[in-house]
């Protein structure tokens, strides 16, 4: 049973550079949408990462953290390829194979396996909210993204400082464990994955 990471925010708000600080040995990459990463220093990144690849290097890890760069992009692109598909049963299919993702994390990985969902945001019309960006309203309505993680870390921008938000305000749907984390802190997943480790009593990257 391994830790899920949700992390939302907008495009340019340093969800990719987070990564930046890891050791580029200890961590897997799977970029699904964007093949480069916005830093030079160099990581073995899976590029046109599927759902099939993802959970095929998920259900038998050879490191303890990985990174889903860009992950609403699993919903986007099955979206595009079926988009001649007439009839509702495509919806529910999508948020199958993403709520199935989510599961293996949760159900099938080692304790100490650390799995970053980077994901883009939406606001609800309805509650005014962030949450994350989905396709159709299955995900939405029956199971909320959000509810499948223990941590949810949202970006945040102020006069060129990136951090990452790490409770819930009204707007942010950022959550995390008692005592884990400050309110507000640095946008390093390198920090983030050593505080966690730390909390649960899991051995160092």
């Amino acid at each position: 049973m391994g830790v899920p990471i949700l992390v939302l925010g907008e495009s340019g708000t340093g969800k990719t550079y987070s990564i930046k600080n890891f050791d580029p040995e200890k961590v897997g990459i799977f970029a699904v949408e964007k093949p480069n990463l916005p830093f030079r220093k160099q990581f073995k990144v899976a590029k046109n990462a599927t759902y099939s690849m993802i959970a095929e290097a998920l259900k038998d890890p050879k490191l303890k953290a990985y990174v889903v760069d860009d992950s609403q992009y699993l919903l986007v692109n099955e979206l595009f390829d079926r988009a001649s598909e007439t009839g509702y049963n495509k919806f529910t299919e999508m948020a199958k194979h993403f709520r199935d993702l989510i599961h293996i994390v949760n159900h099938q990985t080692p304790e100490d396996c650390l799995v970053y969902f980077l994901h883009h945001p939406e606001m609800d019309a309805a509650t005014g909210r962030m949450k994350a960006k989905t396709v159709g309203k299955m995900l939405d309505e029956k199971l909320t993204i959000e509810g499948c993680f223990n941590i949810v870390l949202c970006t945040n921008v102020e006069s060129g400082n990136y951090s990452f938000i790490t409770q819930a305000d009204g707007v942010y749907p950022a959550k995390s464990p008692e005592e884990m984390f400050e309110p507000v802190i640095p946008n390093d997943l390198a920090a983030v994955d050593a505080i966690v480790r730390d909390y649960y009593g899991f051995s160092k990257l």
